[in-house]
């Protein structure tokens, strides 16, 4: 295939991601909702591409959105798990046992999150006292509440690509050339 059509599809993705990553600012639920939802398209580049186009792509998008997305808090959900998640799902899934790959997923979401938490105390400013309203183990009841929200998340992933090869690869493959 011929790369100036990866370059152009892998331009619009970008696009799109950046836009998403910039709605943040002006949705309030969009500080979540964005940047997972930029995150998989960055599947549909595994799937058509490799992840390597992939990785291309979350790293401009990264940058782009730390200059132009008003809401920093997405930006460093973005950067820290939603941007590269789908993209390494596709090798973790390649383990022959379950158990690891759940094992290997939860451990990178959970250190995500941790790293998020610390950034946005130390990075973007957000006094420590907000995350403990009543006692310490409000945040680690969150951090529960996430890993649930993660299962779901990492379901409706796999249905994504799913539906995706299904439904839109022949007609992505047939408009891009791709034999």
């Amino acid at each position: 295939m011929n790369t100036s059509v990866r370059i152009a599809v892998c331009g619009v993705i970008t696009a799109l991601e950046t836009l998403l990553m910039m709605i943040t600012g002006v949705v309030t639920i969009g500080t979540y909702t964005f940047p997972a939802l930029a995150g998989m398209l960055g599947m549909v580049l595994v799937m058509e591409f490799g992840a390597r186009w992939a990785f291309m792509v979350y790293g401009a998008v990264s940058v782009l959105s730390v200059i132009l997305a008003g809401d920093k808090e997405a930006v460093l959900l973005f950067i820290l798990f939603f941007g590269y998640y789908p993209i390494v799902k596709a090798f973790l899934e390649k383990f022959a046992r379950k158990v690891v790959v759940y094992c290997l997923k939860y451990l990178l979401f959970n250190v995500a999150v941790i790293l998020s938490y610390w950034g946005a105390i130390s990075f973007l400013g957000i006094p420590e006292d907000s995350f403990l309203t009543s006692s310490w183990i409000f945040p680690l009841l969150l951090l529960l509440l996430g890993n649930v929200i993660f299962f779901l998340y990492d379901f409706i992933l796999s249905g994504f690509v799913i539906s995706y090869w299904q439904r839109f690869h022949k007609i992505f493959a047939k408009w891009i050339g791709k034999k």
